[in-house]
């Protein structure tokens, strides 16, 4: 009997680096079980499984991280904040030195501070932010979404 998702000689099977929410239909991208530890309420008592799993950034949709089993993790079962899902001045923009949204747009030499220091190697982008992805990605996004 063969089964497709086995891997052939013991190889591992590589998820998709991309997956679409189960609750939003949105395009969430690949990330790590240490990023989803970091940020979960009670990571000992998350059942983790070998399969992928995704961020979802649509700040409409309630759920902050999938598995491709269809398995969820809702806002209410993160930390801390979710930048990218605030619309307040106070959400995260830099996870890693603390910059609000209002204070990247309030002072926009931070964001060569911020861009200074990633090329440094003195970021934690992977593990910090909710998406794993860096920071910087989320300067321009958020800043226009934001209207004091």
């Amino acid at each position: 009997m063969h089964d497709c998702c086995s891997s052939p000689s013991g190889t591992a099977v590589v998820p998709p680096r991309k997956c679409l929410c189960p609750v939003c239909g949105g395009e969430g991208a690949g990330v790590s079980m240490q990023t989803i530890l970091h940020h979960i309420k009670r990571g000992w008592q998350w059942a983790a499984r070998k399969q992928g799993y995704y961020f979802c950034e649509d700040p409409a949709c309630a759920v902050v991280y999938f598995g491709e089993d269809g398995s969820l993790i809702a806002r209410d079962e993160v930390r801390g904040s979710v930048g990218i899902k605030e619309h307040s001045p106070a959400a995260p923009v830099c996870y890693c030195f603390g910059v609000t949204r209002a204070d990247a747009l309030s002072d926009p030499a931070i964001r060569e501070y911020v861009v200074d220091k990633t090329r440094g190697g003195l970021c934690s982008c992977s593990i910090r932010n909710p998406s794993g992805r860096c920071c910087l990605k989320d300067f321009p996004a958020m800043a226009i979404e934001y209207n004091p």
